[in-house]
Formats: structure tokens, sequence, C-alpha cells
């Protein structure tokens, strides 16, 4: 465990460090912000439930376009500056060098999620909402975020610089996204699983309306499991060519 604590710490203190990992917060609040002040809360009279649905929709897109830029790094830039060698002939475990890499990049992304709440304070000035609704939202956004993060370390671990990580992984992103329009032109039984697959339309709009299903949470763990699980096996083969 101390390995992936210090991998995460020197992980997280080049993300504190570098102004590209805080450009990346702040483009990500600016959009998440406009799209909440122009669509959501500017565009008519609406139940300030349906608003704060809008909020999370907004919110988890927003996630997902920083994970992609914050996880582009995570291997790609080592193996660009050829600092990878050193990891490679450390002592360190794979599983331990995978780990304490995505928690580094979460926790940092994480920052994103904690300076977002003052939107969903608005719609408190004009109406109510439910603690549930809000948690339950939040819960959502952690784990779209985790899961786009471990998508987008993969594609980090296979991709020879960080172009090619940022295009692989906004790629895998939107294949994941589409998987709800792709499901409708699908037949069955084939329909059902490609739907299966969206991580946004069909797991997440039930955390932007408040509700919790023990099935989603299981699909967005999984996904990032199964993403991190690769990654570790890709390091491995690569750590022994």
């Amino acid at each position: 465990m101390s390995n992936i604590w210090w991998i995460a710490r020197r992980e997280l203190s080049y993300y504190l460090r570098s102004p590209v990992g805080w450009i990346v917060i702040a483009a990500a609040l600016a959009i998440d912000g406009f799209f909440f002040n122009v669509f959501a809360v500017g565009s008519g009279q609406h139940k300030s439930s349906e608003v704060l649905e809008w909020f999370f929709l907004y919110t988890g897109g927003s996630s997902l376009f920083a994970a992609a830029f914050i996880s582009m790094r995570l291997f790609a830039e080592e193996r660009q500056s050829g600092t990878i060698v050193l990891l490679y002939t450390s002592p360190i475990k794979e599983y331990q060098l995978v780990l304490g890499k995505f928690l580094s990049a979460l926790t940092f992304l994480m920052l994103f999620v904690v300076l977002t709440p003052y939107m969903p304070a608005l719609i408190l000035l004009h109406g109510k909402v439910s603690l549930a609704h809000i948690l339950a939202g939040y819960l959502g956004v952690l784990l779209i975020a985790a899961t786009g993060l471990a998508l987008g370390l993969l594609c980090s671990a296979l991709a020879p610089n960080q172009l090619v990580a940022i295009i692989a992984t906004a790629a895998v992103l939107f294949m994941f996204v589409l998987f709800w329009a792709l499901s409708r032109i699908a037949s069955p039984p084939v329909e059902d699983l490609i739907a299966y697959l969206s991580i946004f339309d069909k797991h997440f709009r039930p955390f932007m309306r408040g509700l919790v299903s023990v099935s989603d949470v299981v699909f967005y763990v999984s996904l990032t499991y199964v993403a991190l699980l690769t990654a570790t096996r890709v390091i491995e083969a690569r750590r022994w060519l």
C-alpha cells in the first residue's frame, strides 16, 4: 500500500504544480457554468428538480471532458519523456503503479466536483430541492468521472504520446456515450447489450433524477475495474518486452 500512496502523492504533486491541470479544471467549470446558466436557469420557468437534473447532466459531461485531459499524461507523458524506464525498473508492482496514478487523477478531478455546489445553491434561492437528490446526483458524477479516468488511463497506457492518448480517450468516451443512439438502430438482442453499455443515457440518468440503483453502481464499478485491470496487463506486458 505504501507504494500506491507514494505514486499517488508523486502524481498529485505534479497536478498541483502544473498549470495544465488547473487550466483543465477551470475550463470544465466554465463549460459547466455556461450550460447551467444558459440552458438550465435561463431557459424559462422550470421545476427546481428539473433544473437540478440538468445541472447534473452538464456536470457529468464536464467531468468526462476533464477526465480525458487529466488522464492523457498518466503514462503517455512518462513514455514520451523517457521516465517510464525508471518506473519499469523500480520494485513497484504494475497494479500499484496503475492504482497510484488512478487515485491521484481522481483526487485532482474531485477538485472540480467540490467547486460546483454553488450551482445547486442557486437553485435553493428560488425553489426547493431534496438533499437526497443532490447526494445521488453527485454519486453519479463521481462514478462516471472515475469510469472516464479509468478508460483514459488505459488509452494513456497504450498510446506512444499525449496527443494520441487524448484522441484515443475522446474517441472511446464518445463511443460509450453514443451507444444509446446505436442501440436504436440495432436489432434484438444486440440492441439491449449496446444500450446497456451506454455510460450516459442508460446508467447516469437515474442519478440525475435522484435515484440510486445498485445495478448502475455495479456497472460503473465493473467498467472501471476492467479498464484498470486491462491497463495493468498492458503495463505488465510492456515492462518485460
